[in-house]
Order: C-alpha cells, then sequence, then structure tokens
C-alpha cells in the first residue's frame, strides 16, 4: 500500500583517505579522513573527529566534530566539543557545544539591508518614483 523510500547508503572517506577535487553525495557522508575542493551533498554531512573538509561546501546539516575549514551554505550546523569551523558560514541555525569552536563569519541569505538614515530613505523612495515614472512613459 506504501511504498518505501529506499535508503540512499552511506558514504565514508576513511581515517588516512585524502581527496581533491570536486565530490557530490546524494546519500549520507561520513568523512574521517581529509575532503578538499568543491563538495555538494543532498544530504547530511559528519566530519569525525580526525576528519577534515577544506573548500566550498553545500549541504543540508553539517556536524563537526573535526575540522572545516572554507566556505560552508547549509540548512543547519552542528559544531560538537571537539568540532573547529573556520570560514564563512551560511545556515538557518547554528548549535555549537561547549568546547567547539567557530572562527569566521556568519551569514544570513534572507537579511535585507536598509539604509541607514532618513536622507537615504528619502533619496531610495525617489529613485523608485523615478524608474516608476519612466516605465510608465516608456510603456
Amino acid at each position: 500500500m506504501f511504498k518505501r523510500k529506499k535508503s540512499g547508503g552511506l558514504t565514508f572517506i576513511a581515517q588516512g583517505t585524502k581527496l581533491t577535487g570536486e565530490s557530490e553525495f546524494t546519500a549520507e557522508a561520513l568523512v574521517s579522513g581529509e575532503l578538499y575542493g568543491d563538495i555538494q551533498s543532498t544530504n547530511n554531512i559528519t566530519i569525525e573527529q580526525d576528519g577534515l573538509i577544506d573548500g566550498v561546501l553545500n549541504c543540508q546539516e553539517l556536524r563537526v566534530s573535526g575540522t572545516f575549514r572554507g566556505k560552508l551554505h547549509c540548512n543547519k550546523l552542528n559544531i560538537t566539543s571537539t568540532g573547529i569551523v573556520d570560514g564563512e558560514v551560511t545556515c538557518q541555525s547554528m548549535e555549537i557545544f561547549e568546547g567547539g569552536q567557530f572562527i569566521g563569519m556568519r551569514v544570513r541569505d534572507d537579511i535585507a539591508f536598509l539604509p541607514a538614515s532618513s536622507k537615504e530613505k528619502l533619496e531610495a523612495a525617489n529613485t523608485e518614483q523615478i524608474e516608476d515614472a519612466q516605465l510608465t512613459a516608456n510603456g
């Protein structure tokens, strides 16, 4: 009656393994070795205590017990007590346990910066009105 969703399995990068280049994971990944480069994942990634990811990483959820360096884009970041994240992070939620380290900058996609002063707000509004008037005259 109901179809079971097939498990995608698990990708394991063993300790002592070094991979460099572009990588793509569709299943969950467990990294105990070293991974360098551009990494794309449609699933979750866990960096074990001796593991390292250095590069650009896009994934659903990242759990760091080892080290991540680079640029990260994910929905959820979890840094355990032994984890180190060094770089630029874009995520919806972040959890850092006591002892975990975050070095770098967190960026939020959904923030719209507003003009700082009233004068800038007025100039922005006038610019929008001029653009609307030009569209009407040309349209």
